[in-house]
């Protein structure tokens, strides 16, 4: 769908789940058809212990940027010694963000105590080693900030945003960067549409969570890195600017949130 743009116009997805077995049968093709499309960087968040190594095995193997956290989905599957692991993997592999960590009270069965007890401790840890954080924010954007503002949290993406404007302003006062990807293709999607489009340039960075939220054209298979740009191009559609203004602004955005140099 798209070419290859020029270097300055160079992408970079913020939040890809490389990893996921979905992903095993089409990885290298799926990284080969990324960097055909501008995508330059791939940035792998951990969701639990369990996929820590296959998280740095994609560093190795690809040179993405990595991100250790437990992942509030997993909740049951945490346990209190998971804490001390992810403070060595920090130490030992020195990963660019503390993530994918935070709070999902979408999902009832989720105990949210635990949750929260876990997000706080993740918090400290990320303040502790000095990192950026990467955010889950499903229904509790609220709650999220206030844990940021406790722990002093200040820099980082709240991924897949989707709350309002009001709390869109206080994660930017917050100091973070909000993720947008395939929830922007769908025409149903008004409130998303609508903060892409008004949000400041600065405020965003672009995301596919692949193999996970597929976009509106491909719902039958997994979402894949290089529909970055596809998501480029319909943020660039909905602002009324260039391509490459869009792909510049949301580079930049991403480097800054994550603390990660230009090359």
């Amino acid at each position: 769908m798209f070419s290859a743009p020029g270097e300055d116009c160079a992408l970079i997805d913020s939040h890809c789940h490389l990893d996921a077995p979905e992903l095993d049968a089409i990885r290298d093709a799926a990284v080969a058809e990324a960097r055909a499309a501008g995508v330059g960087r791939i940035v792998v968040p951990a969701v639990a212990v369990s996929n820590f190594d296959s998280t740095l095995a994609m560093r190795e193997r690809y040179g993405c940027p990595i991100a250790f956290g437990l992942h509030p989905i997993y909740v049951d599957t945490h346990l209190d010694d998971h804490l001390g692991q992810l403070d060595a993997a920090i130490v030992a592999h020195k990963p660019v963000a503390v993530g994918e960590i935070g709070l999902d009270f979408y999902l009832p069965e989720l105990d949210a105590k635990r949750q929260e007890t876990l997000f706080v401790e993740q918090l400290k840890l990320a303040r502790r080693h000095d990192l950026p954080v990467i955010l889950h924010v499903r229904r509790s954007q609220d709650r999220v900030l206030k844990y940021l503002r406790e722990q002093k949290v200040e820099s980082g993406i709240a991924h897949a945003f989707n709350g309002s404007e009001q709390q869109a302003g206080a994660f930017l006062r917050q100091g973070f960067r909000l993720g947008f990807g395939g929830a922007m293709t769908y025409s149903g999607s008004r409130r998303i549409r609508t903060l892409a489009a008004t949000l400041p340039l600065s405020a965003i960075v672009l995301e596919t969570d692949s193999p996970d939220i597929r976009p509106q054209w491909a719902q039958g298979w997994p979402n894949r890195p290089a529909n970055v740009a596809a998501f480029a191009a319909e943020l660039a559609a909905l602002r009324g600017i260039p391509f490459c203004e869009v792909a510049r602004a949301t580079t930049a955005n991403t480097l800054a949130a994550l603390g990660m140099p230009s090359r």
